[in-house]
């Protein structure tokens, strides 16, 4: 599996503990926003994740615009915290990219790896 890590904020240390958790098992690379998606677009990843400070403008602006609203989704905002029911959803319906604040990184990536490992 490959995961683009796009966004404004916390690209590395986002990066990182994708790299901690998967266990192998997940390739990683820090791109811009619009490399990220297109890479997703083309099949050259499988998933875009990325962080801004209101979880949808500059996380998934360019995922929106080159891979639609139907295949994103904001997993928190500003006020609203991420919900592990949210997260399994999204990754049922067949999201592929997927935004939050950078606040949030360190509870949205490991329930999102493990749902989006169940799938592999």
């Amino acid at each position: 599996m490959k995961i683009i890590v796009g966004g404004q904020v916390e690209k590395q240390n986002i990066q990182k503990l994708i790299d901690e958790l998967g266990e192998g098992k997940i390739q990683t690379e820090i791109k811009t926003d619009i490399q990220a998606a297109n890479d997703v677009k083309l099949g050259k990843a499988d998933y875009y994740v990325g962080a801004c400070h209101t979880g949808g403008g500059g996380a998934l602006s360019m995922a929106i615009a080159l891979l639609t609203r139907d295949k994103c989704a904001t997993l928190s905002m500003p006020g609203r915290p991420p919900k592990e029911e949210d997260i399994v959803k999204a990754v049922e319906e067949g999201k592929v990219a997927f935004g939050f604040t950078g606040d949030h990184y360190k509870q949205v990536i490991p329930i999102l790896l493990r749902e989006l490992l169940k799938k592999e």
